[in-house]
């Protein structure tokens, strides 16, 4: 029931199979309008950057002209298929987000490119409401006492405990991600993912630390994930 009504807008002549100026017409449009409507559901609360974001809005023409030109030609069909294939050699990989905005984009000209005009405005909308209750809420969100802390210490002390008495203090778990060398082997630098006990002040952590290190350098920040990393 559902195919009979949204594939009801012909794409292509009767009589010659040809694509019509008029079916062209209408899916374009529909194609930049929710093309528009994706790019627009990235921006909320996300980074980006101007040149991304008019590629998001006009991803979904580009593929919907691709599928209306390849229209059950075989031949032409593996002909794009290389095409694009070789996109992905000249391309960064990016953040979680910009692969699944591009993949939406992509599907939404692939339901115009094969006449689902309908099918295309509903699933934005679906998907776009469902991106941005999940962007604005608190889900997925690393949690805000999870800290990244980067010691550094002389060589003369032995890392694996001198701090022990300092992190039950002021954590409830701590973990030793890293240790490495500085300054020709006369320092350690040593990276802990930590997660604070509740109230805790980070000064007081630091200044105490300082006490036990030598006043040598200390970082305390949040846990980065990366920019490229899924």
């Amino acid at each position: 029931m559902l195919n009979q009504i949204f594939s009801s807008i012909l794409m292509t002549d009767a009589a010659t199979g040809a694509i019509t100026i008029q079916s062209m017409l209408l899916c374009t449009i529909c194609s930049l309008v929710l093309g528009f409507a994706v790019a627009w559901i990235h921006i909320v609360r996300n980074t980006f950057t101007k040149s991304f974001i008019i590629t998001l809005a006009v991803l979904p023409a580009i593929v919907q002209m691709v599928i209306m030109l390849v229209n059950g030609n075989l031949g032409t069909g593996v002909a794009v298929m290389g095409a694009f294939s070789l996109v992905r050699f000249r391309s960064v990989p990016g953040s979680a987000k910009e692969i699944g905005s591009i993949f939406l984009a992509m599907a939404v000209g692939l339901a115009t490119g094969t006449g689902y005009l309908a099918v295309a405005a509903v699933f934005v909308l679906i998907i776009g409401a469902v991106d941005i209750l999940y962007t604005i809420s608190n889900f997925g969100e690393q949690s805000s006492t999870q800290k990244k802390l980067k010691i550094t210490i002389p060589e003369s002390l032995d890392y694996s405990e001198v701090f022990d008495d300092i992190f039950q203090k002021y954590m409830k778990k701590w973990d030793l991600s890293e240790v490495k060398t500085s300054n020709m082997g006369s320092l350690y630098k040593l990276d802990y993912i930590v997660v604070l006990k509740k109230g805790v002040k980070e000064k007081e952590l630091i200044d105490e630390l300082r006490c036990r290190n030598g006043n040598l350098e200390i970082s305390c920040g949040r846990v980065s994930t990366g920019v490229n990393e899924l």
